[in-house]
């Protein structure tokens, strides 16, 4: 089959341009409606005999704000306002094991996320654990993760984590340069996350992630791929290359970020592949959209056997068909059903301290929602997809999105038109391709025109 022309730069600014969801949810969060505690212990009451549980909590805070973060997390160094957190997510564990069906499954993976999760003090942390192990019961294969800041992390701390059972932390480098760090507010040398590394290694947690940050103020394509090579020469198992999403209209901090400097669409194009030929040359397995992993960690395994999914965390190997979060705007996903907690952390603590379930919005997935969600994730996930048992009504409007996708050479449909395959040109615009199945989303977006609303960030 012959190689399509390539795109010109007008095409390519429209597809990088785009403000598209990530799609770690169909619906995506945005669609959310309120919903009422009664309604949400009604479905945890519904969980299945047996139904295996996954575990996310949030701890929304940081001991300074990198002006780049779009996470929900506020700055605090008050003992007092950690420690009321920490209480409370223990008092909201002990809120859910409640609800739950004395039935259901075990633990199969815990992931602590933020913030910065160790900001409510390793021992309130490991407390909380040994809470949950006790509440709800871990399965003996059960991953424990952790994100963490290499700039807070002493051995001690390493050796608590690892004493609780963690072996795999995510670490946020975002990139190694000095002058790119002074630009976006998180001064943290090369050396720093060396040593960060070594203690994790030397504690026993040996499975090591590293976050890297592309389309950053002042970044260039070489800066990238710099900072690419550093985490492979690391041995990170695995290496996520997110683009920076500026979206200062949804956190102010943002502001701090002069919008004069960041680099243009195409020039984050060119850095998202400067990243991907450095890993790729250093061994990684690319994953989905924007994960590297080694041929023999869980994640390329899985990827290579069609089991990779994908949840509010991004990708995973983690298949338990129940998601539960804790923490102020923590989401759980149920298998055809979301919910998510109050994102104020009063409202939160206020609902947690009645002895209330703290959810705030949710949402029923019809039939239909199902099988888009189930298309979405796994052409996100495996960049192919059997198309001949999709229903009508989801082809109808699916056809027409990825004609022009399969002209540019971003999809090829095989076999008769049953088969969709993204190619490697469209694997950087692999939010297109989902969002040919989203039925939520603006025509406008997908086109990439002036008129789209702006409540995402850019596609690449």
């Amino acid at each position: 089959m012959d190689a399509p022309p390539p795109l010109s730069p007008d095409r390519l600014l429209r597809y990088a341009a785009a403000s598209l969801p990530r799609y770690t949810s169909y619906p995506t969060a945005p669609h959310f409606a309120p919903l009422e505690e009664a309604e949400w212990r009604r479905r945890l009451a519904g969980v299945g005999a047996g139904e295996r549980l996954s575990l996310y909590v949030h701890v929304p805070f940081c001991q300074a704000l990198c002006w780049y973060c779009g996470c929900h997390t506020a700055v605090t160094r008050s003992p007092l306002r950690l420690a009321r957190y920490a209480a409370a997510l223990r008092a909201e564990a002990a809120l859910l094991a409640e609800a739950l069906p004395e039935a259901r499954g075990p633990v199969a993976a815990l992931h602590f996320g933020g913030g910065t999760p160790t900001a409510i003090g390793v021992p309130a942390l490991v407390a909380l654990v040994a809470d949950l192990r006790a509440r709800l019961g871990f399965a003996p294969d059960a991953e424990l993760a952790i994100e963490l800041d290499p700039r807070l992390l002493d051995a001690a701390d390493a050796e608590a984590l690892a004493a609780a059972g963690f072996r795999r932390a995510s670490l946020g480098v975002q990139d190694i340069a000095p002058e790119v760090q002074a630009r976006i507010g998180r001064e943290q040398p090369a050396a720093l996350v060396e040593a960060a590394v070594r203690r994790l290694r030397a504690a026993g947690i040996a499975r090591i992630n590293c976050d890297l940050i592309y389309g950053l103020p002042g970044q260039t394509a070489a800066h990238v791929a710099a900072s690419a090579a550093f985490v492979a020469a690391l041995g990170a198992d695995r290496v996520a290359v997110f683009g920076y999403a500026h979206v200062p209209w949804m956190k102010p901090h943002q502001r701090a970020i002069a919008e004069a400097a960041l680099p243009g669409a195409l020039a984050r194009l060119d850095q998202a592949e400067a990243a991907a030929e450095t890993l790729r040359a250093a061994g990684y397995d690319a994953i989905g959209l924007d994960h590297f992993a080694r041929p023999d960690d869980p994640m390329a395994e899985a990827a290579r056997a069609g089991r990779l999914r994908r949840n509010f965390q991004g990708y995973t190997t983690d298949t338990a068909p129940v998601l539960l979060g804790l923490g102020a705007s923590a989401i759980s996903r149920l298998p055809a059903f979301y919910a998510q907690n109050a994102s104020d952390e009063r409202q939160w603590l206020e609902r947690v301290g009645a002895g209330r379930l703290p959810v705030a919005r949710g949402l029923a997935l019809t039939a239909e929602d199902l099988e888009r969600a189930r298309l979405i994730e796994r052409v996100m996930c495996d960049l192919a997809l059997d198309l001949a048992g999709v229903s009508e009504a989801v082809m109808a409007t699916a056809a027409a999105r990825l004609a022009p996708l399969a002209g540019d050479g971003l999809v090829r449909l095989e076999r008769g038109g049953r088969w969709l395959r993204v190619t490697e040109r469209g694997r950087r615009f692999l939010r297109h391709v989902a969002a040919c199945f989203d039925a939520r989303l603006d025509p406008a977006a997908l086109a990439g025109t002036a008129a789209a609303p702006r409540r995402h960030s850019a596609a690449v």
